[in-house]
């Protein structure tokens, strides 16, 4: 796998930095990245995407993306990609969430329906049960009280095994992309990604696209059953032209 160093990209109006690159008449898919991360996450990934035009942007406090103006919000993460769609004359788009960036797609999904053509919805949390929900109320409390890397080597034992930690490139680059996120956004946005969760389930609201989503067997805050309840609520609330299924991988680590 090839790591390409990050790059400055564009920024609109409400301080959103994005990049938006392929054939100007292709479909458009939109890449949300996950807590802590930046839109360079993907960059390795887009050789398969060649034959589509790629929206790729910062979440607010991340990345090159201003900081949070006000509070963070589900609904402020979904309507910073529709101002960015309204910038960009994008009426319709294919939506792929990482984490918190899958929840962002859900709820951008069930305010904005209408710019949905179809979401992936990648290692995302949902009913999490009340010891796991606890447990992820205190890493976020802990960034609140003891800064963005208080939980920062814990995460990377979760996400890596213990030999790529010890050669790859991923961790420094995961180092360098947390650096880079503003102290309050981060604070905000990792409270959102523990309580965000409570407004997408078992809601009434309809995701009418068709939806895939997908975690691995050892994603221990993405579980895959929890990426079957994801898709069980999605085909119960759509309707007979919303198919929704759920797969999960051998690891959730790199």
């Amino acid at each position: 796998m090839t790591w390409i160093t990050p790059q400055v990209s564009e920024k609109n109006a409400q301080g959103t930095a994005f990049s938006l690159t392929g054939p100007a008449d292709a479909p458009v898919v939109a890449f949300i990245h996950g807590l802590g991360l930046c839109q360079h996450v993907f960059d390795a990934m887009l050789p398969a995407f060649c034959e589509y035009r790629i929206l790729r942007y910062d979440l607010f406090g991340h990345g090159q993306s201003d900081a949070i103006d006000g509070t963070a919000t589900l609904k402020v993460f979904a309507d910073q990609l529709v101002d960015i769609c309204d910038d960009l004359e994008l009426s319709e788009i294919h939506i792929v969430g990482f984490s918190i960036g899958g929840m962002i797609n859900r709820r951008f999904a069930l305010d904005h329906g209408s710019y949905v053509k179809s979401l992936v919805i990648l290692n995302s949390p949902h009913d999490r049960g009340p010891a796991a929900q606890e447990a992820v109320e205190l890493r976020a409390q802990s960034v609140r009280d003891q800064g963005a890397f208080s939980t920062f080597d814990a995460a990377l034992q979760r996400w890596f095994t213990p030999s790529y930690l010890q050669t790859g490139k991923g961790p420094a680059l995961v180092r360098s992309w947390r650096e880079q996120v503003d102290a309050e956004s981060y604070a905000q946005t990792a409270w959102v990604l523990a309580n965000g969760v409570r407004e997408l389930t078992g809601r009434d609201g309809d995701i009418t696209a068709p939806t895939l989503v997908v975690t691995c067997e050892n994603d221990s805050g993405s579980t895959p059953q929890m990426s079957h309840d994801i898709a069980s609520e999605i085909a119960k609330r759509g309707n007979s032209h919303c198919p929704a299924s759920a797969t999960s991988g051998a690891d959730g680590r790199s």
